[in-house]
């Protein structure tokens, strides 16, 4: 190492190895340290219930990753990365034994919903289809580090997504089908449906799928962080893991160090004060790794066909559990769970003729209870015989996950409150929020720009900012 690094890079999970791959390759020195026995943060997989069933402990579906800015500049596929897709990127079921679904082609989705929402989805999504590369690129990089490749585009996403997700339901759809879908896309946010921006959301899920799927990795998630790792390597940097970071002089010399951390813990670390004392963290998930006999038994069928499977009998059902989860102590008797069953596409994932699969309630932050039963009684609501299937099951609260990864605080895993104007200005308001008071010292986590989710465009972001300054200096 030499005696003077130009980046250190603190925290292993997709941001952090993003920002440090993306200097790295640029020529900088860099290291990167982490406090866990192995890289990842949020983009992991281990087995948590019985040999041979590899579970993703966190992030497992990415229709964010697969057309992520960051990842397409990286040459993760020669390092093993490999993104598959099921038949449909995500169904949600019914009481009914149909289903809505999300598909790669914009006329099936919008035939999933009936005649009276068919056309009004067409409508809505129609400015943007062939745009996503670019939209993409100007959405996921703001607040802009440069000019939007397309402004235009830009601004029409801006004017269709700024209201409230409520709004865009009841003045677009007209029957629950349609309503229910967008409702559980909007919740992959875990923030109410009434927020600001939170139409941006659902729509932003809704065109990525029709651009590129919402695939598994081949392996798990941990196949994204290990494609980085190696890259990084080749490039002649260090990871080092097993050294927690209390403080800075904990790190060697560098001209710049970057924290793929909570902004209060960077606040701890660095000696920052109250800078970040304002930010807010959200609600929580309790989460259940299971290992299945056979494929859930799903009543209708697009289910057995996708990836991902929302689980909310309606846009109502939705947006209550994430009210009681976000705006109470206590959490929702009917919790909206999402589901992944990543060996559908990946029989590497368990042994021959088993499943692994991938299911979470929202909870309050913080709540140490149980919600096993109440997430199994909805399952069997879609799916009757699911505990049948059960092998075993790995059970994860707020506490349990916030031990797991220092970045969920009170079990938070978009690492800050994704609602009110927290969703679109992270951590703070300012136009350069990758940076801190320090001026060798960058924030790279989910808890900036363009938030939660393994798609490395924050860390990509401030790596942006952090070779400004190596080269200014």
């Amino acid at each position: 190492m030499p005696s003077m690094l130009d980046a250190v890079v603190v925290g292993a999970g997709p941001n952090g190895l993003t920002a440090a791959a993306e200097l790295a390759r640029r020529g900088f020195s860099v290291a990167v340290f982490e406090a866990k026995g192995t890289v990842g943060g949020g983009a992991r997989t281990e087995e948590l219930t019985l040999p041979g069933f590899r579970h993703d402990p966190c992030s497992a579906a990415h229709p964010l990753g697969i057309g992520s800015p960051a990842f397409q500049n990286l040459p993760l596929g020669r390092y093993g990365l490999e993104w598959l897709h099921a038949e449909l990127p995500m169904a949600h079921p019914f009481l009914d034994g149909t289903a809505a679904v999300l598909s790669r082609s914009v006329a099936e989705t919008a035939a999933s919903f009936g005649p009276r929402d068919a056309g009004a989805y067409r409508r809505l999504v129609a400015p943007f289809l062939g745009k996503w590369d670019t939209l993409v690129r100007d959405f996921m990089s703001l607040p802009l580090t440069a000019l939007p490749r397309d402004p235009v585009t830009l601004a029409r996403f801006g004017l269709a997504g700024l209201p409230p997700s409520t709004w865009l339901l009841r003045q677009r759809f007209r029957d629950e089908r349609a309503r229910t879908l967008f409702a559980g896309l909007v919740a992959h946010v875990i923030a109410p449906l009434g927020g600001i921006a939170t139409s941006a959301v659902g729509l932003v899920f809704a065109l990525a799928a029709h651009a590129n799927g919402w695939p598994v990795a081949r392996g798990g998630s941990q196949s994204i962080s290990d494609a980085l790792v190696a890259y990084l390597k080749d490039l002649g940097a260090a990871v080092h893991t097993d050294y927690e970071v209390k403080r800075l002089d904990d790190l060697p010399p560098a001209r710049a160090y970057v924290f793929d951390t909570s902004p209060t813990a960077l606040a701890r670390i660095a000696g920052l004060g109250s800078f970040y004392d304002h930010y807010r963290y959200g609600a929580s998930v309790f989460k259940i790794d299971y290992a299945l006999d056979g494929p859930v038994p799903w009543t209708a069928d697009a289910p057995h066909r996708a990836t991902t499977v929302q689980v909310g009998a309606d846009s109502h059902e939705v947006g209550e559990a994430l009210r009681i989860a976000s705006r109470t102590d206590r959490a929702p008797d009917k919790p909206f769970l999402i589901t992944v069953q990543p060996s559908l596409v990946d029989p590497s994932r368990a042994p021959e003729g088993k499943h692994v699969f991938w299911a979470y309630g929202h909870v309050p932050g913080g709540w140490d209870g149980d919600l096993t039963d109440a997430i199994e009684r909805q399952l069997e609501r879609f799916a009757p015989g699911f505990r049948d299937r059960v092998l075993a099951r790995a059970t994860a609260g707020p506490p349990q996950l916030a031990a797991r990864n220092a970045n969920y605080i009170g079990g938070d895993i978009a690492c800050g409150a994704a609602s009110g104007l927290q969703l679109l200005l992270r951590p703070k308001l300012s136009l350069a929020p990758y940076r801190t008071p320090h001026p060798a010292i960058f924030l790279c986590s989910s808890a900036t720009p363009p938030g939660p989710g393994v798609h490395g465009m924050s860390g990509h972001n401030a790596a942006k900012a952090v070779w400004k300054r190596l080269r200014a200096s």
